[in-house]
């Protein structure tokens, strides 16, 4: 009979096939067997559950005030910003503050190509919102939008990374990145992908990772292979579900099973969890779905046992 871990994981690599093949990357292998099961299963700390605002940018573009007291409401201490839905970074702290919420991390891109000025300004506003965190949101597609194929561009990029980690240091941020499934395309016509390379080719002590579990997935990798490869060095995760239709869908309502990979989060070196689904409140859905997922989600992950 086989175990459900199995079961769950053929489901999910069937349903990311359509986002592989997109990029070319191949199925991967099974994971060692199962932990044996402990008699006091862990849960996530509701002090770690955060919430990316890109989740609610229509929302918060109606009423920002409204909507993070609405977080709070649900049990948010912290979340993730994507920008400053139009304010500044000292307006953007103080809705926060109003809210009772701190903005914990933040996702800035880093200049292309860098200007340690322009990064030094970016890395200002960070410490104005009060971001321990500050992690680069993507990554990998060229200008008509298809994966990179080429070592040397991830391998330039890489080098960028380590430049913007190093200065994130010295204003006492810890820089990361966040990853899609551009990044898992094999280079070179090799089997060495984007993401081997930028986690391979940085210095793990001035970038970390923050991985989208929604998008390794898509990229026909499993997390728990990728906490395997970079113990210690996964601080942030992204919690979004992936439909049958390959699709978003809110976390626990999916097929991804997060408590068989969350059991490794020890290994990985978490520290935030993160609720985040990219087409909340964007049509058919509407801007009040968006609060709907922040909340299942919350509610999701205060509850899970692993």
């Amino acid at each position: 009979m086989q175990n459900e871990s199995t079961v769950s994981r053929r489901h999910l690599l069937s349903a990311a096939a359509a986002g592989a093949a997109a990029i070319g990357t191949g199925a991967i292998a099974a994971s060692p067997a199962e932990a044996a099961p402990r008699r006091r299963p862990n849960r996530i700390p509701r002090d770690k559950i955060s919430v990316q605002l890109y989740t609610l940018r229509n929302q918060l573009a109606i009423d920002l005030d409204g909507t993070l007291a609405a977080l709070a409401e649900i049990g948010y201490t912290r979340v993730e910003h994507a920008g400053f839905v139009g304010r500044t970074a000292a307006e953007f702290r103080a809705a926060l503050d109003r809210a009772g919420l701190r903005a914990t991390s933040g996702h800035v891109a880093i200049p292309q190509p860098f200007d340690a000025a322009v990064w030094e300004r970016a890395l200002e506003d960070a410490e104005i919102v009060g971001n321990r965190y500050i992690v680069h949101p993507f990554f990998g597609a060229g200008a008509d939008g298809q994966p990179i194929r080429d070592s040397a561009v991830y391998q330039a990029f890489a080098r960028d990374l380590d430049k913007a980690g190093a200065l994130a240091r010295e204003h006492g941020l810890d820089f990361g990145y966040h990853n899609h499934h551009n990044e898992f395309a094999r280079q070179d016509g090799g089997t060495r992908t984007g993401y081997d390379i930028l986690t391979g080719e940085t210095d793990p002590g001035l970038v970390h990772l923050e991985v989208d579990l929604f998008w390794a997935f898509r990229g026909a990798h499993d997390p728990v292979d990728l906490i395997h490869q970079n113990r210690g060095r996964i601080r942030q995760v992204h919690v979004k579900d992936l439909a049958p239709s390959g699709s978003f869908a809110d976390p626990g309502a999916g097929l991804i099973d997060f408590a068989r990979i969350f059991e490794h989060s020890r290994e990985a070196g978490l520290v935030e969890y993160i609720v985040e689904r990219d087409d909340a409140g964007s049509p058919p859905r509407t801007p009040a779905d968006a609060l709907v997922t922040a909340e299942v989600g919350y509610d999701y992950l205060a509850g899970l046992r692993f």
